[in-house]
């Protein structure tokens, strides 16, 4: 059998079509975290207490929940592109509405709205991606995840800036909603052109060609959902609620557990959640050419074996230390699990298009709402620091599970 032939360069539409994605990506990491560092004033102008503003801060969740299944039709109506990019636009213009809420009730409305875009946006930003991981065949979401994050910090540090200047809420929601509004509209010029399959049928007619047999690359079906396909996307769901969970341990639990178990002051215990992001951060920047070269299912098995090992040692050996580096190898360990679960669900066969990511995005966000309600139980059973094993326990299911990904570059 001859070798096979070293993959092309990619075109300049493709390299194109990869910055904005990417841009995509940063836009949707930064408008949302904007409002976040501003959440204090928002509790205070609206003279609510803790278990009130906790209330209203779940419309983001529950509209996500909730419009996210929907996102596999809205991207076949209208595909990837223009739904991520102008689905940006709406969310910059829905995140406006935060600063001129009279009570809680209108702000957890607000959220509900913002929760819901993000949901249907999330989606079609990674359906895209993959769309441009095909003609490069080779791994490039893990980047994209990685801009993400670099858009939550630039987009938390903002807030943090104007919070810390006194700036006004609706000045600085409009500065970014025209900011990262205009990224959006300007990205969708250099996005990828036709339906959400071109890249799928051109990779079928090039193994065609080559004497390769090749799956149909056609979609739909009602029989396609039984059987295996919905064992698979119940896995895949599994697995992305695993990465949900410790996501959410490190934004909502690391900060507490050093300050309460481990006396830290609190900037120290700050850094719980940066060392937490940063290194999921470098991970997931770095991700794609480790993916390439071990294949997804080797790499995700090895980096939650990192993480289970990694915090149990923390837990273990409790100090500010140990923890801190802790976090770190759990934001390392899960840097490349959500964006190889979404792959592997997009790439399911006799799905409609977009229909596996929809619904693994969908268990994603189940596994956000839920995580803190588990946790905190825990917590309140027997203590903090037992509720944190739930992130070895979510490195051990990834271990075991992690069998079902696809463990091949898109080559």
């Amino acid at each position: 059998m001859p070798a096979a032939a070293p993959l092309a360069a990619p075109t300049r539409q493709a390299r194109l079509a990869r910055t904005a994605v990417a841009a995509l990506f940063l836009t949707n990491g930064a408008v949302f975290f904007n409002v976040v560092p501003r959440y204090p004033q928002i509790k205070a102008d609206l003279g609510v207490g803790n278990a009130v503003f906790g209330i209203a801060l779940t419309g983001y969740p529950i509209g996500a929940l909730l419009a996210g299944l929907l996102a596999g039709a809205v991207i076949r109506r209208f595909r990837s592109a223009r739904v991520a990019a102008f689905g940006i636009v709406a969310t910059t213009v829905a995140t406006l509405v935060i600063a001129v809420t009279p009570n809680w009730i209108a702000f957890g409305g607000a959220l509900f709205v913002v929760g819901a875009l993000d949901a249907v946006v999330d989606v079609a930003q990674n359906a895209h991606g993959l769309r441009v991981q095909r003609i490069y065949r080779r791994s490039i979401l893990n980047s994209l995840h990685g801009v993400w994050s670099v858009g939550a910090v630039l987009g938390g540090l903002m807030g943090s800036a104007a919070a810390g200047l006194h700036l006004p809420l609706a000045p600085h929601l409009a500065v970014s909603a025209t900011l990262f509004g205009v990224v959006a509209v300007v990205a969708y010029r250099f996005l990828l052109p036709g339906p959400e399959d071109a890249e799928r049928l051109a990779e079928a007619r090039d193994l065609a060609a080559d004497g390769h047999e090749a799956a149909s690359p056609a979609r739909g079906g009602r029989r396609s959902l039984a059987g295996p396909a919905v064992r698979m996307l119940a896995v895949l769901g599994v697995l992305a609620a695993c990465g949900a969970l410790v996501e959410d341990a490190g934004a909502s639990w690391g900060a507490i557990y050093l300050s309460g178990d481990l006396y830290a002051d609190a900037a120290t215990a700050g850094l719980a959640v940066v060392a937490f992001q940063a290194a999921m951060t470098v991970g997931r920047l770095t991700g794609d050419r480790v993916v390439d070269r071990f294949g997804q299912r080797t790499v995700v098995r090895a980096e939650g074996a990192l993480a289970a090992v990694g915090m149990g040692a923390a837990l273990a050996v409790p100090s500010v230390a140990t923890a801190l580096a802790g976090f770190a190898l759990a934001g390392l360990g899960f840097a490349t699990l959500v964006p190889a679960a979404m792959h592997t669900a997009d790439e399911l066969p006799g799905l409609p298009a977009g229909t596996g990511l929809t619904v693994v995005s969908w268990l994603l966000r189940g596994g956000f709402l839920l995580s803190p309600l588990l946790v905190g139980f825990v917590a309140d059973l027997a203590g903090l620091r037992v509720g944190l094993l739930s992130v070895v326990l979510a490195g051990v299911v990834t271990v075991v599970l992690a069998r079902v990904l696809v463990n091949r570059t898109p080559a």
